[in-house]
């Protein structure tokens, strides 16, 4: 099973202060651990909201909304993804994890869709197209 696993936002990431040295080591360990298992497929750490944008969907019309964004529980600081046996095996993973931020700090993990999640909905073609990109993306990984 995949989990995106999500770093939340803190005061201190939104205001764009920079891990120490000792936690990019020990995040870098961690990292390692987690590749050396086989698990962690991607991971990154994202710019405050303030750099982003968001786009509101209205019917046909689109609104661009720039950062920063009011809610900083609500946001995300970085993520994985990861390739896990279960959400039980994540939740031992996550807690390995060094803690990513200077003060308290929360992970929220996530399952992600597969194919056979969406039944009926995806027929034999979208799950062809679906394969094609899938494969796209590998080579272009590679």
């Amino acid at each position: 099973m995949r989990v995106i696993v999500l770093v939340k936002a803190t005061k201190d990431s939104e205001a764009g202060v920079m891990p120490s040295t000792e936690l990019f080591e020990a995040m870098g360990k961690y990292n390692e651990e987690l590749v050396n298992a086989g698990i962690m497929l991607s991971g990154e750490g994202l710019h405050p909201s303030a750099k982003g944008k968001r786009i509101a969907f209205g019917g046909p019309g689109r609104t661009v909304i720039d950062g920063p964004f009011a809610e900083t529980k609500e946001l995300i600081a970085g993520f994985w993804l990861w390739e896990v046996k279960d959400m039980a095996e994540a939740v031992e993973w996550v807690k390995r994890c060094p803690n990513p931020m200077p003060g308290p700090s929360e992970i929220e993990i996530r399952p992600v869709f597969e194919a056979a999640d969406f039944g009926e909905a995806l027929t034999p073609e979208l799950a062809a197209q679906d394969e094609q990109l899938r494969e796209k993306l590998a080579g272009r990984a590679r």
